[in-house]
């Protein structure tokens, strides 16, 4: 009751729907993010987080903290365009005059590096560069997924599977005179992004805590025996990227430079359900009270947002406040009105809010202009997301 209060009160002026940051909870995230982190560096992935300002903050905590993984190449430029360096587009980029810009930055000094996977990506790059004598900085993704019978255990990301495809990408690239390696990355999407402590999936949670073991183990030695033939072929990298928020623990002892961390910033609902990983549910949002068709069922404006990825209760949003309140089976979240079931202690009337969680972090933020700050029981200040600086790259 005590926290439901605390932040009814802080939001009594603000109209709802609306999304708030504790800042406290924020802050404690960050210091367990540094405390996991193995004095290795954090790249920050953006994607979980869209808004300058709170990048920007995230960075002025530590030094730890270097550089951005960002997930389109016109957000790069904006960001680069809002004074952030060190931008690595974390997926391909194909359109000839986002990486006409890029390339031009490149050649004023500005650190965006874009990714490839491919001769076919090399070869368009090569093109484009080859017009006005530029140059990619570029990072070469690694495919580190798990091939089971009938089971694909990861993403299908990129096809570099294999130690000699790997050298024969990285001897092409250091032939052309149109681009630099950069670094390589790795993402361990079936350990960073796979829940595995779901209490409502036991059966399940034993059978990808089973796989994730035996994944690891394959990963981090393939891993490994490319760093070992980077070394051996004496390629300078600036950096080698491993990672996500759900597999920190685990990447963190391996022989990589940085780690990207992106949702334990504001530990989005499905980072609940992690055996090795918790943090503090530090975003919320709130949707108000307008109908009570009848006892204990309280129907509020919006609230609908629903997380991408394959479709299930998973991906729906989570009500946080009042404890015990929870979504109807018929309705779930609606886009514009969302019935909330609810006989517990404390008395709500119209206007009275709501709280959420979103089952993943950045995506909420396509949904508002502004994140309320919330310390010591008030705001201090609001925050513009990407969508308040009227941005939208995907």
């Amino acid at each position: 009751m005590e926290a439901y209060t605390s932040y009814k009160n802080a939001l009594k002026n603000i109209p709802k729907p609306c999304l708030f940051l504790d800042m406290d909870m924020f802050h404690t995230n960050i210091q367990n993010i540094i405390s996991a982190s193995n004095n290795k560096n954090i790249r920050i992935a953006s994607k979980s987080i869209r808004s300058v300002p709170i990048l920007k903050e995230i960075l002025n905590v530590s030094s730890t903290f270097q550089g951005i993984m960002c997930y389109a190449a016109d957000e790069a430029i904006y960001l680069n365009d809002n004074g952030l360096d060190d931008l690595l587009i974390a997926y391909p980029v194909w359109n000839p005059e986002h990486l006409k810009a890029i390339a031009s930055r490149v050649m004023n000094k500005q650190t965006i590096t874009v990714m490839v996977d491919s001769i076919e990506h090399i070869n368009h790059l090569e093109m484009i560069a080859a017009e006005n004598n530029q140059k990619f900085l570029v990072c070469l993704d690694i495919d580190l997924s798990s091939e089971y019978p009938g089971l694909h255990f990861g993403v299908h990301r990129s096809p570099v599977k294999t130690v000699s495809q790997v050298v024969a990408l990285i001897n092409r690239i250091d032939d052309s005179p149109y681009m630099k390696l950069d670094g390589i990355m790795g993402y361990e999407a079936q350990i960073a992004g796979v829940t595995d402590n779901n209490p409502k999936q036991r059966l399940k949670n034993k059978v990808v805590r089973f796989l994730k073991n035996h994944s690891s183990k394959v990963l981090i030695k393939k891993r490994q025996e490319i760093i070992d033939v980077i070394h051996q072929k004496q390629i300078d990298l600036r950096f080698i990227n491993g990672g996500g928020t759900g597999s920190l623990h685990q990447t963190a002892k391996e022989n990589v430079t940085e780690i990207t961390v992106g949702s334990g910033f504001f530990n989005s609902r499905l980072f609940d359900f992690y055996k090795d990983y918790s943090n503090l549910p530090a975003l919320a949002y709130a949707i108000e009270i307008t109908r009570i068709p009848k006892k204990h069922m309280y129907t509020c404006t919006g609230g609908g947002y629903i997380a991408s990825g394959a479709m299930g209760e998973d991906r729906m949003p989570h009500i946080y406040l009042p404890e015990g309140a929870c979504l109807t089976a018929n309705e779930g979240a609606g886009e514009v009105q969302t019935p909330i079931y609810y006989d517990g202690d404390i008395p709500l009337k119209h206007g009275d809010p709501i709280f959420l969680r979103h089952s993943k972090a950045g995506e909420l933020c396509e949904h508002f202009h502004h994140i309320h700050l919330i310390k010591d029981d008030k705001i201090i200040d609001a925050y513009k997301t990407y969508r308040g600086d009227y941005q939208c790259f995907l």
